[in-house]
């Protein structure tokens, strides 16, 4: 499948302000970066965004330790705490970053904003995806928030 750049061609202003221009997501991903976007637009979509613009050009490995590094440093930042119970969780970093990853496969794109578009596209909507994957609630399982724990319900590529 191939997913043409039309959304650039077109000026697309549509989705999240981020999308809107090459700027607007420069801008974004340095707030999230320095711990300053606001915790309000810290949303499923804006997650979805920084995987797939880590994943436009860095091998998957890589953009996996500067996603979790990234979402560990911004809830420090915005008083998230990083628990057990709250903040990062590496199942479903790993999960949605694998996902996206695997898809990323099957289209081309242009331009880094190009992806983020799609991917929102894509998976933005759909936030409880990964519960199709696992027959548990991962979510609260302490053990997934801690490290990486494979889906038993449907298989996914290696993350």
């Amino acid at each position: 499948m191939e997913i043409r750049d039309l959304a650039i061609e077109n000026n697309d202003t549509s989705g999240p302000g981020f999308l809107h221009s090459e700027a607007e997501l420069s801008r974004f991903l340095a707030e999230w970066r320095a711990g300053t976007l606001p915790k309000s637009e810290w949303t499923h979509a804006a997650h979805v965004a920084v995987a797939a613009c880590h994943l436009f050009d860095r091998p998957k490995d890589r953009a996996l330790e500067e996603i979790r590094a990234g979402i560990i440093h911004y809830n420090a930042c915005v008083g998230t705490a990083n628990t057990d119970h709250s903040g990062y969780h590496e199942t479903l970093t790993r999960f949605w970053t694998g996902l996206i990853a695997d898809w990323l496969g099957t289209v081309t794109v242009s331009s880094r904003l190009a992806l983020a578009r799609a991917a929102i596209r894509r998976f933005g909507g759909d936030s409880a995806l990964f519960r199709g994957y696992y027959s548990f609630d991962v979510v609260k399982d302490i053990r997934a928030r801690r490290e990486w724990v494979a889906p038993d319900r449907l298989p996914q590529a290696k993350s």
